[in-house]
């Protein structure tokens, strides 16, 4: 007896081969890590270790660094994946965000959605045992306030929405602190108002850019609603009172010195110019490039935290 296989011209279906199994599972993989934000996750991590080393003046333990930094890169990733999930119809709407995961259904709904609890579950946890249990509950806070408070309250309701949810962004500070002393004190709160006065002049410029996906996606970012005139102005005035807050940690005042003194006062220098450059083409009504804003910002951060963790071995 011939079976099907057997027959001239007829070939029976072969099982994917290992390359295509791998190429397979690695986009899959990699769908789920772009829901965490990668990019987002450093930049946060970033402020996370300075800080730990402000707390200890001096280098914590290598067990305890690398424990907060898993707890923390868990703790950011599951409140960027809940936020993928509740912006799903938005980021299919808007350019910038159009390849995100769920966006261009490479995984779904609920799986990412799963997945971001699952994520929050273990930085919660790992956090409680390797640090403590402050420092889970403000990893858990934060990720609350990133979902609830930003992502399903304010960011489709008002223009302030960046601003207010913007403290989320704030805890990796006050985690780091936590891990460390098991309590808070003054410093790491003046380190969370440097972040939090940062996080509008960072964002708006980027608003600015893709003021077009906004308005389409029905997202009343401040430049979405307000002129450029405005935007530039509240840029500057939130650029100064950041800097005004970086000051508050130089001697006698705070716990840095002479290297962080330079850092703050040079570093603030160059964002208060581009922030005022930056409102300055506004009222002259010439092309605006509010990018340059927007990527000095980010080596601002780094830089200025950097000299927060150096000036301690000085």
């Amino acid at each position: 007896m011939t079976t099907i296989a057997d027959q001239p011209g007829v070939s029976t279906p072969t099982a994917p081969g290992p390359r295509r199994r791998w190429a397979a599972t690695r986009d899959t993989v990699g769908a789920y890590v772009a829901l965490t934000k990668p990019r987002i996750i450093e930049l946060l991590l970033v402020t996370t270790v300075p800080t730990m080393i402000l707390a200890e003046r001096g280098m914590p333990g290598p067990g305890l660094v690398l424990a907060t930094l898993v707890g923390g890169a868990l703790a950011a990733g599951s409140a960027n994946a809940l936020n993928c999930y509740c912006d799903r119809d938005i980021d299919a709407v808007m350019h910038r965000t159009e390849r995100r995961p769920l966006a261009q259904k490479t995984v779904p709904p609920r799986n990412a959605l799963v997945f971001g609890f699952v994520l929050g579950v273990l930085a919660t946890v790992e956090l409680a045992l390797t640090t403590n249990l402050l420092a889970a509950a403000l990893a858990v806070a934060a990720i609350a306030f990133y979902v609830v408070v930003y992502t399903m309250v304010l960011k489709r309701r008002t223009s302030q929405n960046i601003v207010w949810g913007g403290a989320a962004g704030c805890m990796p500070v006050l985690i780091g602190w936590a891990a460390v002393t098991g309590s808070l004190s003054w410093e790491p709160w003046v380190l969370f108002a440097v972040i939090f006065f940062w996080t509008p002049p960072h964002y708006w410029p980027l608003a600015m850019r893709y003021r077009d996906d906004y308005a389409a996606a029905g997202v009343p970012m401040l430049p979405v609603v307000a002129s450029d005139a405005v935007v530039a102005g509240r840029i500057v005035a939130y650029s100064w009172v950041m800097v005004a807050c970086s000051l508050l940690l130089i001697a006698p005042l705070g716990p840095s010195g002479p290297l962080y003194a330079v850092a703050a006062v040079a570093l603030g220098a160059v964002f208060l110019r581009e922030a005022h450059l930056l409102r300055g083409r506004v009222r002259a009504g010439v092309e605006v490039a509010p990018m340059r804003l927007f990527h000095w910002s980010i080596t601002y951060l780094a830089l200025l935290f950097l000299a927060v963790a150096l000036d301690q071995f000085v």
